[in-house]
């Protein structure tokens, strides 16, 4: 837990390392350390993902998408909209996806509406946070929890056994993202027209100075001046040393590298004014060249590496122009800049490669893109497979496992998730924490750790009754949920759960679902979700802005839940 805070190494590799440590001090039989890449939560969670690739894929969600955009509506309303899509969408895939899909399109309805995409991007965050409470497979924590009444009464709880709790929390907390959100959270960026949109303010790029430019011999003053204000020049590179600052009386000479804090199209006027090289020019002559703004989501491949090591021209035929975090230039060289989840990057490159290679890299683009490209006729035939498959779950017919593999089958068959994507659609390293996780929950039991913490809430009941360990167990999962991974989170506290109900001698039906709904509420940090994580460069946000909408958004789950879990899921 003290690794997952940390956050020095990924999730699932601190799982992994956990795993093998439990074996070798004998918590978890050897024989049994990979018992939980066989279990149904975690085959369930991988085709999940699989399942969400086919629907977008074939444009399933495109079609919600444009009928939400055709819909005549003030552009306040039309957000409030994509949020409430948000949820809606994540009830059935994966909300990470969800986010991915809606973010370009409601950054655009927000600059119509003169607002800045931090007004927007955490309630949509949020709202597909939200939207997984609803159903089994909405969340990878009620995958979890369902597993583990599974093994403790003989039954896991079925596709809509969520439905009752989670919608009456979604549904109170999405009013209140719609009501109270554009008051709650700062807005530090200035409303950008469509036209500037997906322009981060201001970047740091860099750009050479060739013997021919225009520059050499002009003072930085001079260069500054010239750009009328636009251009901040805050460094330069000589002769492999950096000059911080760039003194204003220094003289450019030919070989210097300038690294300049402007907007997009300003450090492109000025390169061009006075014949300063951008890294792109290395890709003119491929056909039309473009310029795209990208962010890093969690887990992208070229995530944690040095901008240097991942040769975006020498490999991939594009040129990284600057980096924005959290709405701020990076002031480093950009080729020694690490890579992190959340940042903005600024690409140029040939029309026809630049996507390609955005997917390639795991890159989502910040620009609405065309919507339904290339499948659109297969939307329904996806939706109704998916469809079936949770019909034969839900009246029984088949595990829930089962009837997902098999709806994964029929999507690859008809080319809605192509081969060459099937294994990228599944976010492996979750794959790899839950099945690492599994055998280190059934270690806690082993080890006494979860009868512990269950006979100190058992005792509490004795004291004030399964209400308040109702309470306690909801918001200690949440706040444990802001700083771990929540998948993580439901195996540590599930155990915990079962053994206090067994000790109070209650169903242990509430205490489960408490866990659920709390291992699956992160809103306090970016840290805590992935989602919240993919907003952060986009929205500018900072790490303390979080606690400003979820703070009060957490409290009132708690309010709500709570009734609800006790009245639908007696003690």
């Amino acid at each position: 837990m003290a690794l997952f805070v940390w956050g020095r190494w990924r999730h699932d590799v601190v799982a992994m390392g956990a795993l093998v440590v439990a074996v070798a001090l004998g918590l978890v039989p050897g024989g049994r350390a990979f018992a939980g890449f066989g279990h149904p939560a975690t085959a369930t969670i991988a085709l999940v993902l699989v399942i969400s690739r086919g629907l977008a894929n074939a444009g399933a969600v495109d079609a919600a998408v444009r009928w939400v955009m055709a819909i005549a509506m003030p552009a306040e309303a039309r957000i409030a909209a994509l949020v409430v899509l948000a949820a809606a969408l994540s009830t059935m895939m994966n909300n990470v996806g969800a986010l991915a899909l809606l973010m370009p399109v409601a950054i655009e309805v927000a600059g119509r509406a003169k607002l800045g995409p931090a007004a927007v991007l955490m309630p949509l965050s949020f709202g597909s946070i939200l939207g997984g409470l609803v159903t089994l497979i909405g969340t990878p924590p009620n995958v979890i929890i369902a597993s583990y009444r599974a093994e403790a009464l003989g039954t896991a709880y079925g596709m809509f056994d969520f439905t009752p709790v989670g919608a009456v929390t979604a549904l109170v907390g999405l009013v209140f993202l719609v009501l109270a959100g554009p008051r709650l959270i700062p807005r530090r960026q200035r409303p950008r027209s469509p036209r500037e949109l997906f322009d981060i303010e201001h970047y740091l790029g860099e750009l050479a100075v060739p013997e021919s430019a225009k520059a050499v011999g002009m003072t930085v003053a001079e260069l500054e001046a010239a750009s009328d204000g636009e251009v901040q020049i805050v460094g330069l590179v000589r002769r492999g040393a950096r000059r911080s600052g760039a003194p204003a009386r220094l003289a450019v000479a030919a070989g210097d590298t300038l690294m300049v804090e402007a907007g997009p199209e300003d450090l492109d006027r000025f390169a061009a004014a006075f014949g300063l090289a951008l890294a792109a020019d290395e890709t003119a002559g491929e056909g039309e060249t473009v310029v795209m703004e990208a962010v890093v989501p969690p887990r992208a491949r070229i995530e944690g590496r040095r901008v240097g090591a991942i040769g975006f021209r020498r490999h991939h035929r594009v040129s990284l122009l600057a980096i924005a975090r959290q709405g701020r230039p990076i002031r480093k060289r950009l080729a020694a800049a690490i890579v992190r989840a959340g940042d903005v990057l600024l690409l140029q490159g040939p029309a026809e490669v630049l996507p390609e290679v955005m997917a390639r890299l795991g890159l989502l683009p910040l620009a609405e893109r065309r919507l339904a490209m290339g499948r659109r006729h297969l939307a329904a035939v996806a939706a109704a497979v998916f469809a079936a498959a949770i019909v034969l779950a839900t009246a029984g017919w088949l595990p829930i496992a089962v009837a997902l593999a098999a709806a994964a089958v029929v999507l690859v068959v008809v080319d809605a998730v192509p081969l060459r994507d099937l294994y990228e659609a599944v976010d492996w390293p979750v794959v790899i924490l839950v099945g690492a996780m599994i055998p280190i929950g059934g270690a806690l039991q082993a080890s006494g750790v979860t009868e512990l913490a269950g006979d100190a809430l058992a005792r509490l009941a004795g004291i004030a009754g399964p209400a308040l360990v109702v309470v306690v167990l909801l918001v200690v999962t949440m706040t444990l949920s802001d700083v771990m991974n929540n998948a993580a989170t439901a195996v540590v506290a599930a155990p915990v759960a079962l053994d206090a109900a067994a000790r109070m001698g209650i169903s242990p039906d509430p205490m489960l679902m408490a866990v659920a709904v709390g291992a699956s509420c992160a809103f306090l940090t970016p840290i805590g979700h992935q989602n919240n994580l993919l907003i952060m460069g986009p929205g500018g946000y900072r790490f303390a802005d979080y606690w400003r909408l979820g703070l009060p958004l957490e409290l009132l789950i708690v309010v709500v839940a709570v009734p609800a879990i006790l009245w639908v899921w007696p003690p």
